[in-house]
């Protein structure tokens, strides 16, 4: 069944890195992006097409109820470790006989609380993120980021490492919708990275 009280935001394709200290840049990990969200009593896991997988990923919805907060809302990308922790997509995505590992990194909140923040600039929702998770629950990670003009390098290790590539967002704004100009990924070349 679709659903989902949020249309995400989709990062638009981009050639070249950002290196404006403006810009904050997440390594892009391999696999599909969720909305988590939660009531205190259940939470649920939405694609970015609205399907609810709330029961494919146990581990995440286990670790998003022991945060145990009232309306809450997130956006997050599960992942895969598989041999020598190196991520692996066709793990996640052909198989479902790894999804009870499955574990994710959260990147954006945008409700907490009750609290609408998606207007809030993203560096104020990393920091409201940041605080929901300061105790870490296994099952989930942050999304760390680097600050403006290292992004170039940061991008280079990431293709080194066979990542998929690099997130860039300005960190003044708000969660826009759609495909904003404010929100790119630059994708590795040698990366079989499906979006």
């Amino acid at each position: 069944m679709r659903t989902s009280a949020f249309e995400p935001c989709i990062p638009t394709r981009a050639t070249k890195v950002p290196t404006s200290h403006s810009w904050l840049h997440e390594i892009k990990h391999d696999g599909y992006r969720l909305i988590v969200r939660s009531d205190g009593k259940r939470v649920r896991l939405f694609t970015r097409s609205g399907f609810d997988w709330s029961d494919r990923y146990p581990l995440i919805t286990e670790a998003a109820l022991r945060i145990g907060r009232p309306r809450l809302s997130w956006m997050v990308r599960p992942f895969c470790w598989m041999l020598m922790e190196s991520q692996n997509f066709d793990g996640l995505h052909s198989s479902r006989k790894h999804n009870d590992e499955v574990q994710l990194y959260a990147f954006d909140i945008l409700v907490t609380h009750g609290d609408d923040l998606r207007r809030l600039p993203l560096t104020m929702r990393k920091t409201n993120l940041a605080r929901l998770l300061a105790r870490r629950v296994d099952g989930i990670f942050i999304s760390d980021f680097e600050r403006g003009e290292i992004g170039p390098e940061l991008f280079r290790h990431a293709c080194l490492m066979g990542l998929e590539g690099l997130v860039s967002k300005l960190d003044d704004q708000p969660y826009q919708p759609g495909r904003p100009p404010n929100w790119v990924k630059i994708n590795n070349p040698a990366s079989s990275c499906r979006g």
